[in-house]
């Protein structure tokens, strides 16, 4: 089954998407990437969605990529012992650890001492997605007096933000570690770290995967932009994660925070994914808004490896219908005659290195040659993420005998992945080249093809060699 498109869908499973059925649909409609959202659902559920889709892969012959998304330190206010309270700008509102005792309409529990050891005279509480600010004016190691800036509706559990602090969390939970221990014993593809703050975050999550897995930063806070370079450098993919990043930062700097981001991951030659309410008015309607069409195709625009939906394919009434809208908004965005215009006005240098210098070459080689398809023979995916960084005109099959590898290029922008055996040789690898783009319908006999490779084979980031050979 090939695509016909270069931008990737990821699509959430959940209560409307878990059967055999509706999974198979998602997957003809155009999903690449199937995200497992560890926030909802138990180990069970996970499970038998990853069985479902590596028993379609089997059959259809295509690597899925399958991403396990961690909830994170989520931070929430306690209970309150009469239901909601109502807070009026200007009143007084204390928070403390005590969750022993229900909250009312002059205190509440939060219980997260890092949170009070982080805080600063003037800082601001975000509450209920930001519905509700609060601005401390005194606070301890154990309580913050506050006043309220913004009001509104409080109650049990709302979550809680605090925008201007680099707080002193592991980026992982108890949960998480769980989850994530258990994610890597089913063979999942990719791992989502949420709130990420720092690149240590992403140091300590590759200390426990060990290679098994590789790594996307959610970027949902201000503080992950204030080191973009470094977390963008430390992961192996990174997520435009809109949700949270809007509640922290208004409303009106998330546009040029996500081109900010993928610019960023697109000079680093990283996967990005665009995520959050991308078709959201598909969750209860068959059709999206205009302005929703016209926020997907601005980030194929961008150049974003992957567009994401969450409650539309999750939990929505259509969720194939939106896949299948994302899949052709993609399709119309990159027919635009002015597409690779905006995709390469907003390319960068290529770094002086050997990678980066066969995957310039190919662009070219490519473009000069009129060629049909370029193909990456790598162990680890490093040759096919570097040849997608330029984005060039023709498709990109990854191919590789490595079927961790050929899942996780299922993300990448224009790579077709495809599972072989290993080669010994130069001759013996273009020869299977040759063999797999006249039988994946890439290119005709007669035909030139560009192929790039590291020596010796089987070494990651030796990206080292550029061939053209005719289709025969």
């Amino acid at each position: 089954m090939r695509r016909y498109r270069n931008a990737k869908i990821v699509a959430t499973l959940g209560p409307t998407s878990s059967d055999r059925a509706a999974i198979e649909a998602l997957f003809e409609a155009g999903a690449d990437v199937f995200r497992l959202n560890f926030s909802h659902g138990t180990h069970e559920d996970h499970q038998l969605r990853l069985n479902t889709i590596r028993a379609i892969e089997r059959e259809r012959g295509r690597p899925i990529g399958v991403l396990l998304d961690l909830q994170g330190p989520k931070l929430r206010v306690g209970t309150f012992a009469n239901g909601p309270v109502q807070l009026a700008e200007g009143d007084s509102f204390r928070l403390d650890l005590d969750s022993k005792v229900p909250g009312d309409a002059r205190r509440a529990s939060l219980p997260h001492p890092e949170i009070f050891a982080a805080l600063t005279d003037g800082t601001d509480l975000l509450l209920d997605d930001g519905r509700i600010r609060l601005r401390v004016e005194r606070h301890g190691k154990d309580f913050a007096e506050t006043r309220v800036v913004n009001g509104g509706l409080l109650s049990d559990r709302k979550g809680v933000n605090v925008p201007d602090v680099v707080l002193p969390l592991s980026a992982l939970t108890e949960k998480d570690r769980r989850d994530l221990d258990f994610g890597l014993t089913l063979g999942v593809d990719w791992i989502a770290l949420s709130f990420v703050q720092r690149p240590q975050d992403i140091v300590e999550v590759k200390a426990i995967v060990k290679g098994r897995a590789a790594i996307i930063a959610k970027l949902e806070k201000p503080a992950a932009i204030q080191s973009l370079d470094a977390i963008v450098e430390e992961a192996d993919a990174v997520m435009v994660a809109r949700g949270d990043l809007g509640v922290e930062m208004p409303a009106e700097q998330v546009p040029s925070l996500q081109k900010l981001i993928v610019r960023a991951c697109r000079k680093a030659g990283k996967p990005v994914i665009v995520a959050t309410q991308m078709l959201e008015s598909m969750v209860t309607a068959p059709v999206p808004t205009r302005a929703e069409a016209s926020d997907v195709a601005t980030a194929i625009y961008d150049g974003a490896d992957a567009v994401m939906l969450s409650a539309e394919s999750a939990s929505g009434k259509y969720p194939v219908e939106a896949v299948r809208m994302m899949d052709s908004i993609i399709t119309r965005t990159e027919a635009d005659p002015h597409y690779h215009e905006a995709i390469q006005a907003s390319h960068t240098a290529p770094r002086p290195d050997a990678a980066d210098a066969i995957g310039f070459a190919m662009r070219h080689v490519a473009r000069l040659l009129n060629v049909p398809a370029t193909v990456a023979y790598t162990s680890s995916g490093y040759s096919a993420l570097r040849m997608a960084r330029e984005r060039p005109r023709v498709p990109i099959l990854g191919m590789t005998p490595r079927v961790a590898t050929a899942r996780r290029l299922a993300l990448v922008w224009g790579v077709h992945s495809v599972l072989c055996h290993e080669v010994m040789d130069v001759p013996e690898m273009t020869e299977i080249a040759n063999q797999t783009v006249l039988k994946e319908g890439f290119g005709e006999v007669g035909q030139s093809i560009v192929i790039s490779a590291g020596l010796p084979f089987n070494e990651p980031g030796t990206t080292n060699l550029l061939r053209i050979s005719q289709l025969q």
